[in-house]
C-alpha cells in the first residue's frame, strides 16, 4: 500500500477511504503536496509517467477499500484523482514539452457538451463461428481483431462488435478560456479542450472559475477521413483527472452536509440549501476536506455572524479604499448577499438585487464595480461600449470537432447565479441593452438562432455604471432625462444612486488627505485596514448565500405592509406615484439580503427599517421631480413627471384656444404663435415644448415649413 504521511497519521487518514466508500464515491482526491512532501522520486514519476502511474494508484486505492471492507479488490474499483500540484500553469504557457505529462491549468469554463459514450470495453463476435472476444480500451483506443481468435476458424475480417454486449462511460467536452486576470495586455484570451469523464462529468459549468488537473495529449488529425495520412500539426486536448472550483459556495454546501453526517441537527432552512449544493455539485468532493476542519471553517464565519456590529463591519471592509459613500456601499452589500428566489404558483420571484450607479466623472464609480466583482463568488466584468447583444446573451457557432450548430453562453449567462458588472453603461447599443429587460425581471434569456430554440438561465444581478448625458450631471433634469436610458428599463432596478462631484472645501480638504495618505505613509494603510479580509469577505458572502434562506416573519411583513403605504400616501395628495409594486418587492429583497448577513433565519423589524431606510436615500437623490422637488416614481417609471405631464396638459389647451381664436385662413405662423403664448403666460415657453404640444394636436392642425393651418 502507498502512504504519503508518517506512520502516527495513517490512522487518521485512513478514515478518508472509508467516508468515501460510504457516500458512494468512486474516486479518492490525493493531495499533490502531500505526495512531494513524502517522496519527490514518486512525485516526478505522477507527473511525468501518469499514463503507467495513475492505474498503479487505482490498484492500490482498491485494494486499501477491499481491505478495509473485507471484500474482493476485482468487485471494487477505486480512481485515484491528484490535485493541488506545485505548478499551475497559465493556458498560453502549454507547450510541446508538457505532451504526455500531468499538469494544472486554471481558467474559466465557457462551454460544456452534452454527455458522449465513451467505450470502455467491446465485445466482438466472429460472423461464421460465433467465437467471442472482449478487447479493453487502451489508452482511448479499441483493437478490432483483424481474424477470428479460434483456432478452427482463423476467418479474416469476420469479427463483428455487439454493441448492446459493449460498455460504455460517460464522457463530456469541456473548452476552458484563460481567466480574465491572467490575460497579458492586447492579447486574446487563449482556449484549451478537455475531456472530463465518469462522476466528473457536469461537475462545471459555463461561467466557473476552475483549477482543472490532467494529462496533456496531442492528437493526429486526419487530412481526409477515409485516408489514414495525417496532418504534421497535432490536435491538443487536456484528459480531465481532477476538477477543483475556485468558488466556495460547493464547498460550504457540503459543509452541512458534512455536519449531517455526523448527526449535528441542521436549522430548517439550511437543510434545503445543503441538498441543493450536493446536487449542484453531483455529490462529488473536489477536495480532501474533512468534518473537523470545515466545522472550524464554518465556526469562524459564524463568529462573525455573531457580532452584534457585523453589518457596519462588512460595509467597511467593502472598497475601504474609497472615502465615504457608506449608503452606497449598504446597498451593494445587499447586492452580494442577495434575496431569496421562491416558486410561487404559476410564478417565479427573483432575489436578485440589480444596482445602477450614476454619477460625475472621477467620483469611483469603475472602482466600486471592481470591487465588487472581485468579492462576488461568480459573474463577469464587461464594458458598455464593447459589448454587443449577442455577446451579452448567446451567439450561435460551428463546432470545429462535430461541425454543428452549437450555442456558446455570453456574459449574462456565464454570470448565472452571480453579478454581471457592466460599466458605460450609457453608451451600451440599443439592441445590447433591449436584451436586459428579460433577464433583469425573468432572468432568463429567450434564444432562437440557426434552428436553435432554447430558454437559458441568467439569474444574475446586474451592477451597472453609467456617466450621465454630457459627462456632467444636470440637476435641473431628471436621471431619465440625464442619462437618457429608457424608463422600462430603468424601473427594473431595486436601487438607482447618484454619486455627484459637489464642491465643497471642508469635504475636499478630507478626501484629498485620503487620497494623499494611501500614496503616502504605508502606516496611514494599516490604520485604514480592513474589518474583515477581502478573503475572509468573500468566504463569508459565499457561506451566506449558500446555506442562509431566511423568511419573513408576521412582524416583518406588516412592517413591510405599513411602509409601503406609508410611501404610498406621500404622493396622494399632490396625485402622484411615490412607490409601486416593484418597491415593495425591492424591500423584499432588501430585507432578506440584511437578515442573510447575520446568517438569520428570520427577517426581522429591524431588517425592514434599515431596507426602508435604504430605499428612501436611493429615491430621494434619483426619483424626485426637479420642477416641484417631491419624489415621484413617474419619473422612473415613465420618464415624465405628474407635474410635468399635467404642464403639458394645460400647455395642449392653451395652444388650442389661441389657435381657434387668431387662426385664419392663411394659417399663422409657428414664431407669430411662440410670441402670443409667451405674451399671455405666466411661465416662458420654449419652441420645444410648443413643437411637442402641437404634436398633440395632430388631428387637428398641421405644422408644414413653419406654418400652422387647420386640417380640413
Amino acid at each position: 500500500m502507498i502512504y504519503f504521511f508518517p506512520p502516527y497519521q495513517c490512522a487518521t487518514l485512513l478514515s478518508f477511504p472509508i467516508q468515501t466508500r460510504e457516500r458512494g464515491e468512486v474516486s479518492f482526491n490525493i493531495d499533490g503536496h502531500h505526495m512531494h512532501d513524502f517522496d519527490r522520486t514518486l512525485y516526478m514519476w505522477a507527473i511525468t509517467y501518469p499514463a503507467e502511474t495513475v492505474p498503479i494508484f487505482d490498484g492500490q486505492l482498491s485494494a486499501i477499500a477491499a481491505e478495509l471492507e473485507g471484500t474482493d479488490p476485482e468487485e471494487i474499483q477505486v480512481q485515484a484523482r491528484i490535485y493541488n500540484l506545485l505548478e499551475i500553469k497559465v493556458i498560453r504557457d502549454l507547450n510541446p514539452s508538457d505532451i504526455n505529462r500531468m499538469i494544472a491549468v486554471s481558467g474559466m469554463v465557457t462551454r460544456t457538451s452534452g454527455v458522449i459514450p465513451d467505450q470502455s470495453l467491446a465485445l466482438f463476435r466472429c460472423m461464421q463461428c460465433g467465437h467471442e472476444v472482449v478487447e479493453w480500451n487502451d489508452r482511448g483506443k479499441v483493437n478490432e481483431p483483424s481474424t477470428c481468435p479460434s483456432p478452427s476458424c482463423q476467418a479474416r475480417y469476420s469479427m463483428q462488435m455487439l454493441y448492446n454486449r459493449s460498455c460504455f462511460l460517460d464522457k463530456q467536452l469541456m473548452k476552458m478560456q484563460e481567466n480574465p486576470n491572467d490575460i497579458p495586455e492586447g492579447e486574446t484570451p487563449h482556449t484549451v479542450t478537455m475531456f472530463s469523464r465518469q462522476d466528473l462529468v457536469d461537475l462545471a459549468k459555463p461561467g466557473d472559475r476552475i483549477t482543472v488537473t490532467g494529462v496533456y495529449r496531442a492528437a493526429g488529425v486526419r487530412v481526409n477521413p477515409r485516408l489514414r495520412e495525417t496532418k504534421a500539426v497535432y490536435k491538443t486536448y487536456l484528459d480531465v483527472v481532477h476538477v477543483e472550483k475556485n468558488e466556495s459556495t460547493s464547498l460550504f454546501s457540503l459543509s452541512d452536509t458534512l455536519a449531517a453526517e455526523e448527526g449535528e441537527e441542521l436549522p430548517a432552512h439550511l437543510t434545503a440549501a445543503a441538498k441543493a449544493g450536493d446536487a449542484q455539485n453531483n455529490g462529488v468532493r473536489t477536495n480532501n476536506v474533512t468534518g473537523e476542519e470545515m466545522a472550524e471553517k464554518r465556526t469562524q464565519l459564524q463568529a462573525i455572524a455573531a457580532d452584534p456590529d457585523v453589518y457596519e463591519k462588512l460595509a467597511a471592509s467593502l472598497a475601504p479604499s474609497i472615502w465615504q459613500l457608506d449608503d452606497v456601499k449598504k446597498g451593494l452589500l445587499c447586492q452580494l448577499f442577495g434575496g431569496v428566489s421562491k416558486t410561487l404558483p404559476g410564478v417565479k420571484t427573483r432575489g436578485e438585487i440589480n444596482v445602477l450607479l450614476v454619477g460625475d466623472p472621477g467620483v469611483s464609480k469603475s472602482q466600486i464595480l471592481s470591487y465588487v466583482h472581485k468579492l462576488a463568488p461568480r459573474g463577469i466584468y464587461t464594458s458598455g461600449k464593447g459589448s454587443s447583444a449577442v455577446g451579452l446573451t448567446a451567439y450561435v457557432t460551428r463546432d470545429p470537432e462535430t461541425k454543428e450548430m452549437v450555442l456558446e453562453s455570453g456574459a449574462l449567462v456565464l454570470s448565472d447565479r452571480g453579478i454581471c458588472c457592466i460599466d458605460e453603461f450609457d453608451k451600451m447599443s440599443e439592441a445590447a441593452r433591449s436584451m436586459l429587460h428579460e433577464v433583469m425581471e425573468q432572468q432568463t434569456i429567450s434564444v432562437a438562432k440557426a434552428g436553435i430554440i432554447a430558454t437559458l438561465n441568467a439569474r444574475t444581478s446586474v451592477l451597472a455604471s453609467a456617466n450621465p448625458v454630457g459627462s456632467r450631471y444636470n440637476p435641473q433634469l431628471s436621471v431619465v432625462e440625464n442619462i437618457q436610458l429608457p424608463p422600462s428599463l430603468m424601473s427594473r432596478f431595486d436601487l438607482i444612486y447618484l454619486l455627484l462631484d459637489k464642491p465643497n472645501e471642508a469635504s475636499d480638504r478630507k478626501l484629498a488627505k485620503h487620497l494623499v495618505s494611501l500614496f503616502g505613509d504605508r502606516s496611514n494603510l494599516e490604520a485604514k485596514k480592513a474589518p474583515i479580509a477581502a478573503e475572509l469577505l468573500k468566504e463569508y458572502i459565499a457561506f451566506a448565500r449558500a446555506t442562509c434562506h431566511p423568511a419573513l416573519s408576521s412582524e416583518a411583513a406588516e412592517a413591510l405592509a405599513t411602509s409601503y403605504a406609508e410611501m404610498r400616501s406621500m404622493g396622494m395628495s399632490r396625485k402622484t406615484v411615490s412607490a409601486t409594486p416593484r418597491q415593495l418587492e425591492s424591500l423584499i429583497r432588501l430585507s432578506e439580503s440584511l437578515a442573510r448577513m447575520r446568517l438569520a433565519a428570520t427577517v426581522t423589524v429591524d431588517d425592514v427599517t434599515e431596507a426602508v431606510r435604504l430605499m428612501k436615500v436611493a429615491m430621494q437623490q434619483s426619483s424626485i421631480d426637479p420642477r416641484t422637488g417631491q419624489i415621484d416614481m413617474d419619473v422612473i417609471q415613465t420618464g415624465v413627471s405628474a407635474a410635468e405631464r399635467g404642464m403639458k396638459a394645460r400647455l395642449s389647451g392653451e395652444v388650442r384656444a389661441l389657435l381657434q381664436a387668431r387662426l385664419g385662413g392663411q394659417g399663422m405662423r409657428l414664431a407669430e404663435l411662440l410670441e402670443g403664448m409667451n405674451a399671455q403666460a405666466s411661465v416662458h415657453v420654449s419652441e420645444r415644448d410648443l413643437r411637442l404640444a402641437l404634436s398633440e394636436l395632430e388631428e387637428d392642425y398641421r405644422l408644414a415649413a413653419g406654418v400652422i393651418t387647420a386640417r380640413t
